[in-house]
């Protein structure tokens, strides 16, 4: 659905990314892990029209992209920033109202933000409340519900769960799941590489600009070297436990 390849970008002398390629089925979930200045939010702010690569080509659905933000937005892709960047001086509804900036139908759009305070029922609670006053948790979900606004095809969403609590950083990855049973391709940066690569399909490991490691979900999750850098610990072992007491059986009986 989504396609990268070969992506170079540069700021003044300084090259973000050197050669990435990745893609992004469509109905999939793709994790991007690494750590801070590795490139992940460039790498999202280059599909979003964001920033201009200097080599290097980025199709979606076998076509390429244009470079305006606005027609990449129409065509269905849509970024949820780190930090969130709401509105804080308008309210709940203003917000979403902003994110449907595309739709032309007064119902559709009353249909769309209703949807999102369905998805959201504290968002419903707070309509009327500026977007600034909502705690950290609920101006994320905010975020996120601008985003859908626009009906997007794949959803960018940057560090989703930066400065949560660990409760609300759960809430925000059955989110992620949830809208994926929408029918919404989603490609994932985010920081807790460990609930990033539980949810996802698949997913790439960018280091200083670079795809290093690639691979499912699972089978980051079971590399050392992953691990030891992203996890906080050495794998201990990764075999499936059925087997390995299988196999501990045979060895007995032959022994």
């Amino acid at each position: 659905m989504l396609r990268v390849e070969n992506l170079y970008v540069s700021y003044g002398h300084i090259d973000a990314l050197k050669g990435v390629s990745l893609q992004v089925p469509e109905g999939s979930i793709v994790s991007i892990i690494g750590s801070n200045g590795a490139g992940k939010t460039t790498l999202l702010n280059a599909i979003s029209g964001l920033v201009n690569p200097i080599k290097g080509s980025i199709q979606f659905r076998e076509k390429s992209l244009p470079k305006e933000p606005n027609r990449i937005v129409r065509l269905g892709i849509v970024q949820v920033p780190e930090g969130r960047k709401i509105f804080p001086g308008l309210t709940v509804k203003e917000n979403l109202v902003m994110g449907g900036y595309t739709v032309s139908s007064r119902r559709v759009l009353n249909e769309r933000i209703e949807r999102m305070f369905q998805l959201f029922p504290r968002l419903r609670e707070r309509k009327d409340q500026q977007g600034g006053t909502l705690s950290g948790g609920e101006q994320q979900m905010l975020a996120i519900c601008r985003g859908l606004m626009a009906d997007p095809r794949v959803l960018l969403l940057d560090e989703p769960s930066l400065g949560l609590a660990p409760l609300l950083v759960n809430e925000i990855f059955q989110l992620i799941l949830k809208i994926r049973s929408m029918g919404v391709t989603i490609l994932l940066v985010e920081q807790n590489a460990r609930k990033a690569l539980s949810i996802c399909d698949f997913a790439y490991v960018l280091e200083t600009g670079s795809v290093t490691f690639q691979g499912t979900g699972e089978e980051l999750l079971c590399n050392e070297q992953i691990s030891e850098a992203y996890l906080g610990k050495t794998v201990q072992s990764c075999e499936d436990p059925v087997s390995a007491e299988q196999q501990k059986r045979k060895t007995e009986a032959s022994s």
